[in-house]
């Protein structure tokens, strides 16, 4: 398709790495903030630098920083498991045409996705894998590259679910109080909550009425899309999974290769879990501790025993370079934007141009475009969560609404930008031109459905 062609020549000719993009990014708020601001010292461009240090070290966004990587890392050891390896295998060999192989992917996937959006990625990678294989060895006419989309589906709905980087975090107590300030004015942080918790956000009967609705939606326009679309050429061999068997081991190194201490102390985890967190999954305050110790207790239970865990570790580990070197400079723009009041500045021209009603209509548009040049949930919501709650807090706007009109924002240009689909293009052997086509549909069709959503609810 000419769109998808030019649309990739854009990204591949114009568009740098996200670690450039977040450097020039830093360069312009540098800028702005030397242009726009009015400086407390003599020396504005010193003064601006000592704001964007001071934020790329914040103790607090560095372990956000921290926890957003124990996410995606939990989540992908999670795949690697022997049970979801057998789970993942007994799927694929469900599908006899194109037609049933991307509604069983699509649906399994942004399911795995809305519980963690690490898992869904990784297991919507290799489902759609493993269904690729299963044709081949049993000639079934498919279209693979519509698998591929299907397989990434998850990456649409994510932010607003379990794992979503800005509910998540604004479920921990004193988060956005802390997050606000030096930004808000005392008037507008008497109004901020101590927390939101899921109830009002991922739990919400709304938003789930809207993931519903995708759930349905998008495997129905997959499955058309199959049927107007011709099977395609593809080879692939057998993808091994995480799964090497015992070697010759002596002395203490047999505790690593132990199941019985592996199961033993997965379960102790998860006892504690249970202990310390119960009451708050009974008031639905699901924060990222809680998530990354269930995850992490499940993760060596399934595993069974060290050595298999810490191999997925040491695979799983090596999608998060981008967060780990990328954050601090978001965090170094936040530190620009907070301390420089450029914040307030930006939710001024909001609330100048906006009401209740279009607020989170603003907020969704300008995520998703945000999401274009920061694509990671968690590094937008340092630097474009708190011009959405200052601006909501000025215009009346409830602040879970608010929260998640970026949220939305964020996930839906994820079918555009394929920053998030280099792991399952690299799983897949696909390539960004062969997928584009249909996640760009897929992207229209989630618009529509959040922008309804939005203005619905």
């Amino acid at each position: 398709m000419n769109v998808t062609r030019t649309i990739e020549t854009l990204f591949k000719r114009y568009l740098p790495s996200p670690f450039t993009i977040a450097i020039l990014l830093t360069l312009l708020t540098i800028v702005l903030a030397i242009c726009f601001t009015e400086s407390k010292e003599n020396n504005a461009i010193l003064e601006v630098l000592s704001y964007w240090e001071t934020g790329v070290w914040n103790n607090g966004l560095l372990v956000f920083a921290y926890q957003m990587m124990l996410i995606l890392v939990l989540g992908h050891v999670l795949v690697l498991s022997k049970p979801l390896n057998t789970l993942i295998v007994a799927l694929s060999r469900n599908i006899s045409n194109t037609g049933s192989a991307v509604v069983l992917v699509s649906i399994t996937t942004m399911i795995m996705a809305f519980l963690n959006w690490g898992l869904g990625l990784i297991f919507g990678a290799i489902l759609a894998r493993k269904v690729g294989e299963h044709a081949q060895r049993n000639n079934i006419p498919l279209n693979y590259p519509l698998v591929g989309a299907a397989g990434y589906t998850g990456l649409m709905i994510w932010h607003g679910g379990i794992s979503g980087s800005a509910p998540i975090k604004v479920a921990e107590s004193g988060h956005i109080r802390s997050f606000m300030q030096g930004i808000s004015s005392s008037e507008v942080l008497r109004q901020v909550p101590e927390s939101i918790n899921f109830n009002a956000t991922i739990f919400s009967w709304w938003n789930l009425v809207l993931f519903a609705v995708l759930l349905i939606l998008v495997p129905l326009v997959l499955k058309r899309l199959s049927k107007i679309t011709q099977p395609t050429h593809f080879k692939l061999e057998d993808y091994p999974f995480n799964s090497k068997e015992k070697s010759e081991i002596e002395g203490a190194e047999k505790l690593d290769f132990s199941s019985i201490l592996g199961i033993f102390f997965g379960i102790i985890l998860l006892i504690t879990f249970l202990y310390q967190y119960w009451s708050n999954i009974l008031s639905l305050q699901i924060t990222p501790n809680m998530l990354n110790f269930f995850m992490l207790g499940l993760a060596i239970l399934l595993h069974k025993n060290f050595n298999n865990f810490l191999k997925a570790v040491e695979e799983a580990i090596k999608g998060t370079s981008g967060i780990l070197i990328q954050f601090p400079l978001y965090f170094g723009i936040m530190g620009i934007m907070k301390s420089s009041g450029m914040v307030v500045l930006i939710s001024d021209f909001f609330v100048s141009i906006a009401n209740e009603t279009t607020l989170p209509i603003f907020t969704f548009i300008s995520a998703g475009l945000v999401n274009i040049f920061v694509p990671s949930g968690g590094g937008q919501w340092a630097i474009q969560g708190p011009i959405v709650v200052e601006s909501a807090l000025k215009l009346g706007v409830p602040l879970p609404k608010a929260i998640m009109a970026l949220a939305y924002g964020d996930q839906i240009t994820n079918m555009l930008q394929p920053f998030w689909a280099l792991p399952l293009l690299g799983i897949t052997k696909l390539k960004a031109k062969d997928i584009l086509p249909y996640t760009l549909m897929l992207m229209l069709v989630g618009m529509s459905v959040y922008i309804l959503g939005l203005i619905l609810f």
